[in-house]
């Protein structure tokens, strides 16, 4: 006899396949539902009926007879649920209220203070997720909550493991969310989840094999492998600024030294160029902030590039050469067919995404750099909370979206 276990678990995935199916092809009918998937017509009105229901499908007109009478047709309504996608990094928690194709219907930017680590960093988290909950209408729809961090994340657990730039160690977060919202919650590394999206809706829709490059506050890798993101045994792969460029460099937060992100992060790169202002180099980098060292931004570096600034090409060139050393590591290893690049660094920055890929084009092994194609991120400004999106909708749905 079947358990009533399994067989509840047989009729929500076949509500899986049912809305993932109308996603993929609809309008459609429930017969030809039944037909594609191999369902029992049943079975497929049964979950229609449910989607409906919830507001996540809709009727939507009649379709050609095919020796009966006209099927009545169903669609995909994104806008009838929705998720909270939230991405914390070094200086900001971003919040996003979005739709079931990943679409921004509101967000806000909480900044992270200074020195906020630990647990109070878990708790503006938390605070700032309460806060942004108020804005929102009718909180019975929504899916969940989907969150996405740098460092070691255990995705399967819902642990961040360790962040050593917030001194995280071994926060149980999903259920610290679950707890005190009520909501679903799913947490993943940023890297994975921006990698998760450009597969299902970015630059790497055909790609199963595809590395993503983050180059920003920190450096970040996820990694696609047959269709799949790659996580190691416990969260940890991807932590491609943590691998070893220079064994006698200076020291990382992390404990080891000569680290990637300690020679191209914007930490690095600010270092950089308050170093050659001290020398008494001349750099735009200057004028366009007004004299104040404090109003350098990434803009600014890019701005100073884009015109030709010599420090800041030097810098460029510096940052180019470290890279393509990881890069080429990680293509002798894992032998991707696409390679993203993104990241504050990476955007509007083509100096870099071309320089990056000459040298890696270069200096891989021959084999492994045959058809193998580089693009910068295609996200947009909202990458890291559709980044949080993919992870809960890569769930939801169980198939690629």
């Amino acid at each position: 006899m079947r358990r009533t276990g399994d067989l509840k678990l047989i009729q929500e995935l076949n509500r899986f396949i049912i809305l993932d199916t109308i996603r993929q092809f609809g309008p459609i009918s429930r017969s030809d539902i039944a037909k594609k998937q191999g369902i029992s017509p049943t079975t497929v009105t049964s979950a229609v009926n449910e989607l409906i229901r919830d507001g996540m499908v809709a009727e939507d007109g009649t379709g050609e007879s095919k020796g009966g009478r006209k099927p009545i047709m169903v669609r995909f309504c994104p806008d009838g649920k929705f998720l909270i996608g939230v991405s914390i990094t070094n200086t900001a928690i971003t919040i996003a209220e979005m739709n079931l194709e990943a679409a921004t219907k509101q967000k806000k930017i909480y900044p992270v203070k200074a020195g906020l680590v630990s647990d109070l960093i878990i708790q503006y988290v938390l605070d700032s997720i309460g806060d942004f909950l108020q804005s929102v209408d009718d909180v019975s729809r929504c899916l969940g909550i989907s969150i996405i961090a740098p460092g070691i994340v255990d995705a399967a657990s819902g642990v961040i493991r360790f962040n050593s730039k917030l001194r995280l160690h071994d926060v149980p977060l999903k259920d610290m969310a679950e707890e005190r919202f009520g909501l679903n919650t799913w947490l993943d590394n940023d890297a994975n989840a921006i990698a998760l999206a450009e597969k299902n809706f970015g630059g790497g829709l055909n790609a199963d094999n595809l590395l993503f490059v983050t180059v920003g506050e920190g450096v970040g890798s996820g990694l696609v492998v047959n269709g799949s993101i790659f996580r190691g045994s416990r969260g940890g792969a991807g932590e491609f600024g943590h691998t070893t460029v220079d064994r006698s460099g200076m020291r990382c937060d992390c404990g080891n030294v000569g680290c990637l992100e300690n020679y191209v992060a914007w930490p690095a790169i600010y270092s950089g160029i308050l170093s050659a202002v001290t020398r008494g180099k001349e750099t735009l980098v200057m004028d366009l902030a007004d004299g104040d060292m404090t109003r350098i931004t990434f803009d600014v570096f890019r701005q100073a590039l884009h015109q030709g600034d010599q420090v800041c090409q030097d810098i460029v060139d510096e940052i180019a050469s470290y890279m393509s050393i990881g890069i080429v590591n990680l293509v002798n290893l894992f032998n991707p067919s696409l390679i993203i690049l993104g990241g504050e660094m990476i955007r509007d920055n083509q100096v870099l995404f071309e320089r990056i890929q000459k040298q890696v084009m270069a200096q891989a092994m021959g084999t492994m750099v045959e058809g193998l194609e580089f693009r910068p991120t295609v996200l947009g400004a909202d990458f890291e909370v559709k980044a949080a999106a993919a992870v809960l909708l890569q769930d939801v749905f169980h198939f690629s979206l």
